[in-house]
């Protein structure tokens, strides 16, 4: 009995032999993090919408299906502003935009920014600003599905 007792309490006798660290790396948590990335990537892209004519920069994604009419901001060629098909002045854009957000659910709503790929760029990013100052956190910029390769 008082061997059993000191074998027990690990004070003597033979160390148990341990197994090895594993020293690889597994890859199934990372795997499946990238693909509910992808899947997200995949669902917050917008639908591409007819409205103002512009001629969008081309990229890989895919629209996908909506329910509800999405809010959309527009800049010609011409450096005009839209909400959806009806033109805006710039120093209108914000009362308004808070008025339409205001009635379909706040700043939370999506904004979808669409914008000619000759449009000018300070004209796009000072419409960018504006949303930003404004409180518009969730603007998304439309592209067209490249061609090609």
């Amino acid at each position: 009995m008082g061997m059993n007792a000191a074998s027990s309490s690990g004070g003597g006798g033979r160390r148990s032999r341990r197994k090895p660290v594993m020293a690889e790396i597994n890859v199934t948590p990372m795997v499946d993090v990238m693909l509910v990335l992808l899947i997200i990537f995949m669902v917050s892209a917008p639908l591409l919408t007819v409205g103002v004519p512009l001629d969008l920069p081309q990229t890989q994604a895919k629209s996908l299906e909506q329910d509800q009419k999405p809010l959309q901001l527009s800049v010609d060629i011409n450096g005009k502003v839209f909400i959806n098909d009806t033109e805006v002045a710039i120093n209108e854009l914000v009362p308004k935009l808070k008025a339409i957000t205001d009635a379909r659910g706040g700043t939370e709503e999506r904004i979808y920014m669409r914008a000619d790929k000759k449009a000018d760029y300070g004209t796009v990013a000072k419409v960018m600003g504006l949303l930003s100052g404004a409180g518009f956190k969730r603007l998304a910029l439309v592209t067209e599905v490249e061609q090609g390769s």
